[in-house]
């Protein structure tokens, strides 16, 4: 008698074996396709074009996108392995497979079906009786571009190239003509990498007039750089408004260098996404202004931003100093923002800040691997960033479901 248990890699099945049998009923790739054949995906449908083969099933694709943000991985080709090797995937595709370039044109095609699929989520949470707003926290990180800091441009070294790229075509105009039209072997391909050239440098030149800053990026105009800790990066800020049960309620990616005007604008979209205001919205000190503030005030929602002493003071250290006449008059309402801060309650309710928002970032950056984009442009990492904090909040239901 054998001391081992038989093993064939080889065994034939008489019957073939149900994917989701072997998975089990309480398997993420299951919840995520029961939970996407609830949602409305006419929005998706009605963006494809109906000439052409048959596609594949927006459900299908979303599905597996879906699955794969929530398991870290976010590369199209990466994607494509995945569904001919992982169970998981192979379930959700229903034995189909897509390749990398349907995979990758469905998440270019559709950033406004994302972004409702996203709110779409936040309702099957709020039907299981999740999405409490009660208390907010919004905090934003830099998520680096999918550009090298190193190939960018000043406005001089832009308009020197358009000269430089603009000489060298008349130039080769010039030999074409006195050639009797027939041009150079060889020399097409580079003549029409010019042009190209030349038609990228006046969206870069536009994109860096409108940042303000001294270069810009070659890959990616739209991206910005950006302070962090310790130093600079170029990419993206991508801004999240959490619950207290540690869903994400709002999400967007913009290019500013600094919060100080956002805190208005995360409130308003965590009332659209949830169909309600928070009564309170916390953050840190880089949301300090008091015009913001004053603004959510008025629509009766408690604000809990510390402008930077106090936010020392809130840590234990030294307590900020008395306002004069003078500075109370500059700043108006700041007194009675830090004299509201002092008070025991809030302080206990702003602790739960870091407890809420930065675990959500850990995961997105750490776990799943949320450190860079992949595509470009504003629109683009906007479709990513919508497509993982989707993925997370599925994980959080599905934790959830599993609890109840």
């Amino acid at each position: 008698m054998s001391r081992y248990i038989t093993y064939n890699p080889d065994q034939v099945f008489l019957l073939p074996p149900s994917v989701r049998e072997e998975l089990g009923e309480d398997h993420l790739a299951v919840f995520v396709h029961e939970l996407v054949e609830r949602l409305d995906v006419s929005q998706f449908e009605a963006e494809h074009s109906e000439e052409g083969r048959p596609g594949y099933p927006p459900q299908l694709l979303l599905k597996v996108w879906l699955y794969a943000y929530a398991q870290g991985l976010t590369s199209s080709r990466r994607l494509e392995q995945r569904i001919h090797e992982d169970l998981g995937f192979r379930y959700l595709a229903g034995s189909l497979k897509p390749d990398f370039w349907t995979l990758n044109r469905f998440r270019q095609k559709h950033p406004k079906a994302l972004n409702d699929v996203f709110t779409q989520v936040l309702e099957v949470a709020r039907r299981m009786g999740m999405v409490r707003l009660g208390r907010v926290a919004i905090d934003a990180t830099r998520v680096q571009a999918n550009a090298s800091p190193d190939r960018s441009d000043s406005r001089e070294q832009l308009r020197g190239e358009r000269a430089r790229l603009r000489q060298r075509i008349r130039r080769w105009q010039k030999q074409c003509d006195q050639e009797n039209g027939d041009p150079p072997e060889g020399q097409l391909g580079r003549v029409e990498a010019w042009r190209q050239r030349l038609d990228q440098i006046p969206r870069q030149l536009e994109e860096l007039q409108k940042s303000g800053q001294r270069r810009s990026s070659r890959m990616d105009p739209e991206s910005r750089y950006l302070r962090k800790r310790g130093g600079f990066c170029l990419g993206f800020t991508a801004e999240i408004a959490v619950s207290d049960d540690h869903l994400i309620v709002a999400q967007r990616v913009h290019q500013s260098p600094h919060d100080r005007e956002s805190l208005t604008a995360m409130a308003e979209i965590t009332e659209r996404e949830c169909g309600q205001r928070p009564q309170r919205v916390l953050a840190d000190c880089g949301y300090y202004a008091m015009p913001e503030i004053q603004r959510l005030e008025q629509r009766g929602i408690e604000v809990y931003v510390p402008d930077l002493r106090a936010a020392r003071e809130l840590v234990g250290g030294a307590p900020a100093p008395e306002m004069n006449v003078r500075q109370q008059r500059r700043t108006p309402g700041l007194k009675q923002l830090r004299e509201r801060l002092r008070h025991p309650d809030v302080r206990i309710c702003y602790q739960r800040r870091k407890a809420l928002v930065e675990p959500v970032f850990g995961v997105l950056k750490q776990q799943r691997g949320m450190r860079q984009f992949r595509r470009r442009g504003l629109t683009g990492v906007g479709t990513e960033w919508t497509l993982a904090t989707t993925a997370y909040n599925l994980t959080r239901l599905f934790s959830f479901r599993g609890k109840a």
